[in-house]
């Protein structure tokens, strides 16, 4: 509560006080500002007059240190008071301390810098995750991408829905494909929709189930977990007695498995998992059952729209005369959306930019018929 005023309390600064408190904590791009000491904060809800105060007493208590030595160390007790008229005790106590808690927790999600973490064997340290990606930006069908904004929508609104059916709060994607088909792309466009964190799940770094869900304790809500080639980066062989074990550690199947859907997927509210892989066919059954992978989504090779919206992406246009022609080639030759945007960054000029990619998709298709050509010569 205490940490929802200071939030709560910002955009309420009037000129009448004197006192801030000013302070930016490294890595943080904007200064924080505090009420201080003595100062009041007036509000208004539904008619209701409301004063807050700053209360800062210090006082000085007895401690003792290692070696058994007593020492007075000064100690700074802060709290904040209200007061409003006693007959609208009811209203405050019931309905305004829960605009507050509302209110500050709409402000600190549109200021929210989300961070992106490292974790195998334990939470590693986290950076600003800047990623430029959305929605708008990614080369996909324009249905699917509906859908999916759709699909986390309800998601992130299912609390109740959730709790009611006595499920845990949270939901699985699997990104399936080639590479170069923008599943990481995709992952920032839902972590920059949702304002999510995103936690960077290096299974091969973790040696025992324990720090698995060590590691999963210490993940906060509002997080996105993801684990990329889920296919290679974690080999569970030698099946004996139900168990899988993996060659390099003792981490087992049944400890993600328990992840997903079991008793520790419980840890935390409001969680994505994503799992990615090149090679949906070599994934373990067990982890594409119901209820574990919730959503598949396919990321296939670039389709007419995709190049679109790369076109307007990296050269910002909408229509060029060299559009049919390259809109006929990518439905004829299997090219990827990371392909089509490297050719595109290799000049400004649009008519350079498109020549050149033309020219890659007809080299690509040509290369294509005679390797085909050739492997029917050899049968």
């Amino acid at each position: 509560m205490f940490e929802a005023l200071e939030i709560y309390f910002r955009p309420k600064i009037s000129p009448s006080v004197e006192r801030l408190k000013i302070s930016k904590a490294p890595g943080d791009e904007e200064i924080c500002v505090r009420v201080n000491q003595g100062e009041k904060i007036m509000d208004t809800f539904e008619g209701v007059q409301l004063t807050w105060q700053m209360i800062s007493i210090d006082s000085e208590e007895t401690k003792i240190d290692n070696f058994g030595r007593s020492f007075q160390k000064r100690v700074q007790r802060r709290s904040i008071q209200l007061k409003f008229h006693k007959k609208y005790r009811e209203k405050v106590l019931s309905s305004y301390l829960q605009h507050v808690l509302k209110r500050s927790k709409e402000m600190k999600e549109e200021k929210r810098v989300m961070k992106l973490y490292s974790g195998g064997g334990k939470l590693g340290p986290s950076i600003h995750f800047r990623h430029p990606g959305t929605f708008d930006t990614l080369a996909m069908d324009p249905t699917k991408k509906k859908e999916l904004r759709d699909d986390l929508d309800r998601f992130v609104k299912g609390r109740d829905y959730y709790q009611r059916v006595g499920k845990p709060w949270k939901r699985g994607y699997l990104l399936y494909g080639p590479p170069g088909t923008g599943k990481s792309s995709l992952i920032a466009a839902m972590a920059n929709y949702l304002k999510f964190d995103i936690i960077d799940l290096e299974l091969t770094k973790i040696r025992y189930n324990s720090d698995f869900q060590q590691l999963l304790v210490s993940t906060g809500n509002q997080s996105i977990l993801v684990i990329e080639d889920i296919d290679c980066s974690i080999k569970f062989q030698n099946r004996q007695d139900g168990v899988y074990k993996n060659d390099d550690t003792q981490l087992t199947l049944s400890a993600l498995l328990n992840f997903i859907d079991g008793l520790w997927s419980s840890c935390g509210d409001e969680k994505i998992i994503i799992f990615t892989t090149n090679h949906k066919d070599r994934l373990e059954p067990a982890l594409l059952r119901p209820g574990r992978m919730d959503v598949h989504i396919h990321m296939s090779y670039c389709t007419p729209c995709g190049f679109k919206i790369l076109a307007s992406n990296y050269l910002g246009i909408k229509d060029h005369s060299m559009f049919p022609e390259i809109e006929k080639l990518v439905t004829e030759v299997e090219v990827t959306p990371a392909e089509i945007a490297e050719e595109l960054l290799k000049s400004d000029e649009a008519d350079i930019a498109l020549g050149g990619l033309s020219k890659f998709i007809r080299t690509k298709k040509t290369e294509h018929d005679k390797a085909n050509a050739e492997g029917k010569q050899g049968q």
